[in-house]
């Protein structure tokens, strides 16, 4: 049987904290995974790769290596608030999450839901490990909500993955006593997109003096794409003569056409003259480019166009479908643009465009205009005589 590679597993602190280290021998393709499966980092120092240490990276470089290269832990030391439940599952449990892992892709969901999922359910796992399985119910599952993301303080969106995640998890094994219809979803978040004014978007394109990461903005910004979008947009895809691009296998697994800004066709030439793109429209050393790299320059960009927001690769799909709406552009329109599956999930841009917004009228603002043009009293503004009384 033929030997796999080493991987060690070591902790180390930096200044932003307790990170893990994976040290193995050069080899292209584990390069690969780590930059864009775990989203690791480059240390110059220590001449290796690391991610932030956590259970959940813990499990997923576990997951992204399985039968690539044998891990081996070097000295995890770690604080007490960081230490594990149970350090590895049994082979029985493990073998029991890859046939789960299967089940996941057998019912076709995309490679970031199952390793999303996957992650949630080894954690669980090993929460549980002292309980057979056949014999776990509700309150297991109320527990480690309660120990591990209440304590932890993740987010609802989350906890509502993981729910997902279970719910699967009954349907793949029906054996447990969870009842899936008392587990119930924490309400979702309500919350508003960040949005960016125009000025600020044009500021940021003009900031960003690098020709690829200039096109790679205005391209999500004037299309209004997602990022895995953007990385998986091919050079055919680009259609200059209908102003279209066409999103293969979007969310969903829906293809949809957007459309191309006239206004980017220069842009957009000198760039495929300059780099010459092979397969995907923007290409990293390796193959396809990676989303922690647009999130690294767009953040730099922001910070030379002093635009001090927290701006993301969603924040220009955000700012893109607001400016639309405000631009007089149907909801309907908008819906199919950004290949919404409901309109409720459109509606959310209404409560952020300013067009319609602007038109109200503060009743402060009417009591003072009518004051002033019947000028029954001098005292028209919000002034006060002597402001040196403030």
């Amino acid at each position: 049987m033929k030997r796999l590679p080493e991987i060690g597993l070591k902790t180390y602190y930096n200044k932003k904290g307790l990170q893990l280290l994976l040290l193995f021998a050069y080899n292209d393709v584990f390069i690969d995974l780590v930059k864009n499966e775990l989203q690791a980092k480059w240390s110059q120092s220590l001449r290796t790769w690391y991610v932030p240490f956590s259970e959940e990276n813990l499990q997923k470089v576990s997951v992204v290596f399985d039968k690539k290269a044998t891990l081996i832990e070097i000295n995890l030391h770690t604080p007490k608030h960081f230490r594990r439940v149970k350090t590895r599952l049994s082979e029985k449990r493990m073998l029991f999450l890859k046939k789960y892992t299967l089940y996941l892709r057998g019912k076709r969901y995309s490679k970031s839901t199952i390793e999303t999922y996957t992650s949630f359910i080894a954690n669980f796992l090993r929460y549980v490990h002292n309980i057979p399985l056949q014999n776990i119910t509700n309150k297991e599952v109320e527990r480690f909500i309660e120990t591990d993301f209440i304590n932890k303080n993740y987010s609802i969106s989350t906890q509502r993955q993981f729910i997902s995640a279970i719910k699967l998890l009954v349907k793949f094994y029906p054996h447990m006593q969870i009842d899936e219809i008392n587990l119930e979803r924490p309400k979702k978040e309500k919350k508003l997109p960040n949005v960016l004014s125009k000025e600020e978007v044009m500021s940021i394109i003009r900031c960003t003096k690098n020709l690829k990461h200039k096109v790679v903005v205005a391209l999500i910004y004037s299309s209004g794409l997602r990022i895995s979008e953007l990385i998986n947009l091919e050079v055919s895809h680009i259609d200059f003569k209908r102003s279209q691009l066409i999103i293969k296998s979007g969310k969903g697994r829906k293809d949809r056409y957007v459309i191309l800004a006239k206004s980017m066709y220069p842009l957009l030439q000198l760039y495929l003259e300059s780099y010459q793109p092979q397969k995907y429209f923007v290409e990293g050393a390796n193959g396809q480019y990676s989303s922690s790299s647009v999130r690294k320059f767009l953040a730099k960009s922001c910070i030379a166009a002093k635009v001090y927001k927290n701006v993301t690769p969603h924040t220009l799909r955000h700012s893109y479908a607001t400016h639309l709406l405000e631009n007089g552009t149907g909801i309907r329109y908008i819906q199919e643009l950004l290949g919404h599956a409901k309109p409720e999930t459109t509606m959310i841009y209404t409560h952020v465009a300013k067009k319609d917004l602007l038109a109200i009228e503060s009743p402060l603002d009417s009591i003072l205009k009518t004051l002033q043009s019947t000028k029954t009293t001098n005292k028209t503004s919000l002034y006060p005589d002597n402001l040196n009384s403030f």
